[in-house]
């Protein structure tokens, strides 16, 4: 395959009607500069006039490469192209692309539209021969088209060759439902081609129901399609798209697909995982970690035996190079791991094992504190600091000579119920004893910020010379699991931080009390991000 492939992008759309997304209009103009620094060829704004926030981003868009494309429905039965107020909202949005949504399936057309077929396939004519006459690039996007296919296949490709007919750029087949099978997307695309409808011409835009958009686009492609629709991390309403964080890395690395991405450079494919990651702290989530490519655990190979090969070679259980899209090779720790694991792991730290050092005594002291609660697959810098304690390469940046928190159930001056934490947190720093308080609360009930809240701001408050690498950091994930259970239970906590260059690490406390676990983790996570930083102690 050498021809081209186009990306069109539909998460600032169709990824908004995923339950419990919206974005803000200055949202939706990062995530589209995003997707251009990206190189995707169209970037679908949203429905201007459907609702404020996608007029507000048509009012002020963002300078893009990518063609911005305003998505709207062809013209309502009754009225002519030109005297829609609907349609002249999408167009008045000033967008070189246009994509408008029709039926393609008789069934739809009769019971949802409730007019004549040829009725419809007249408004799907007029649509687009109105928008590719304002010298406009034309979209039409085939609703419920598969299952139309299905239904009179005749009657579906009489849309789709009106469409054609009337100056359409971009024909896109989309199952609407997610119900169609790779199998099926490849033989009815393969079809529509040999009917008359130019691959060159043609899109793909599957649903995630049966799990298998990412297949279902793939075989389109294979089929002849030449545009490809989908989100980014796989964003949608019910289960979601095409997984477009998947799908760019898997047309661009796979030697089936060579050449169909010319315009995905590598180093923008490299800043693949930070875009993906970026989504999701946009929206306020934990990020996927088996996501493939992108994922922290696409990469993470636990077995000792597994470890054992990989470090001989790489390629023998990896299928691209993890860097090739901005992620890393991990060799976690846990109580299955051998020295293999051990040696790779303190490499990718940048440590080196001193002549004679007792490896095992690391792994025994893994495996006990795992027997006792920990988890250090998944909280990689309080493995390093562990290492580093029995290599003798742990830094002394500071001692934490007490804490305290204290926690008020109480009414704000608004008469709210509120909880208010305080906590107290004093350390010695370079022979100086130093205090630092925080309180914590929110305006609401349900904005209350809790006692973990209350240590990390006050921990992090004033350490001095290290005061510029705390700073940088945050915390962007806490998890919380009863590892046994009874009156004697114990809590393991792990938290995520970040910094701004996107750097990502986890760490790991474990104690009965959940505060004592949470100030572990948040003690090791500050401790790792100043090695990371070089600081000296």
């Amino acid at each position: 395959m050498t021809d081209r492939l186009y990306l069109y992008d539909t998460t600032l759309r169709d990824g908004q009607q995923t339950q419990g997304v919206q974005f803000s209009a200055a949202e939706k103009t990062e995530i589209a500069q995003m997707l251009d620094a990206l190189g995707v060829d169209y970037i679908e704004g949203g429905w201007p006039g459907a609702n404020p926030t996608d007029s507000d981003f048509f009012a002020a868009p963002p300078p893009t490469r990518a063609m911005l494309t305003a998505f709207g429905m062809t013209k309502r039965a009754g009225r002519s192209a030109g005297n829609d107020d609907v349609l002249a909202a999408v167009l008045n949005a000033g967008t070189q692309g246009v994509c408008l949504v029709g039926k393609t399936h008789d069934f739809h057309v009769r019971e949802a539209l409730g007019i004549p077929l040829d009725d419809n396939i007249d408004n799907i004519s007029a649509s687009i021969a109105h928008v590719a006459g304002l010298g406009r690039e034309a979209l039409f996007d085939a609703e419920h088209f598969f299952d139309g296919w299905k239904a009179d296949r005749d009657y579906a490709l009489s849309c789709l060759i009106a469409a054609r007919d009337a100056g359409a750029r971009w024909i896109v087949l989309c199952d609407t439902n997610g119900g169609t099978l790779p199998h099926e997307i490849a033989e009815i695309t393969a079809q529509v081609i040999a009917a008359g409808i130019p691959g060159a011409r043609l899109g793909i835009h599957a649903h995630d129901d049966t799990g298998n958009a990412v297949a279902c686009t793939l075989a389109a492609v294979r089929a002849g399609a030449r545009q490809v629709q989908g989100t980014l991390n796989g964003l949608g309403e019910r289960c979601g798209n095409a997984n477009l964080t998947t799908l760019i890395p898997t047309l661009a690395l796979k030697p089936e697909f060579a050449g169909l991405l010319p315009q995905i450079a590598p180093e923008a494919l490299r800043g693949l995982l930070k875009t993906s990651r970026r989504l999701d702290e946009i929206l306020n989530r934990a990020p996927q970690a088996n996501a493939p490519y992108v994922g922290a655990s696409a990469f993470a190979h636990k077995a000792g035996l597994h470890a054992s090969a990989i470090i001989r070679n790489p390629t023998t259980y990896e299928h691209v190079a993890p860097e090739t899209t901005g992620n890393a090779r991990i060799i976690p720790m846990s109580n299955q791991a051998g020295q293999s694991n051990l040696r790779a792991r303190l490499s990718d730290a940048g440590l080196t094992v001193p002549e004679g050092a007792d490896l095992g005594a690391i792994l025994a002291d893994v495996k006990a504190r795992e027997d006792r609660g920990y988890a250090y697959d998944v909280a990689e810098a309080s493995f390093e600091l562990l290492a580093r304690r029995h290599l003798g390469a742990l830094p002394r940046f500071f001692d934490v000579e007490r804490y305290r928190v204290i926690v008020e159930r109480r009414r704000n001056a608004k008469g709210a119920q509120i909880s208010v934490s305080e906590a107290v947190v004093t350390v010695r720093l370079q022979g100086q004893r130093v205090m630092s308080v925080s309180e914590s609360h929110g305006e609401t009930d349900l904005d209350d910020r809790g006692p973990v809240n209350a240590l990390w701001r006050a921990l992090g408050k004033d350490l001095g010379p290290y005061q510029a690498s705390i700073d940088d950091m945050r915390l962007v994930d806490f998890r919380v699991r009863i590892t046994q259970g009874g009156t004697d239970a114990v809590t393991r906590v792990t938290i995520d931080s970040e910094d701004r260059q996107g750097t990502r690490w986890s760490t790991v406390g474990v104690s009965a009390n959940i505060v004592d676990a949470s100030f572990e983790a948040l003690h090791d996570a500050v401790v790792w991000k100043l090695i990371r930083d070089g600081a000296a102690p």
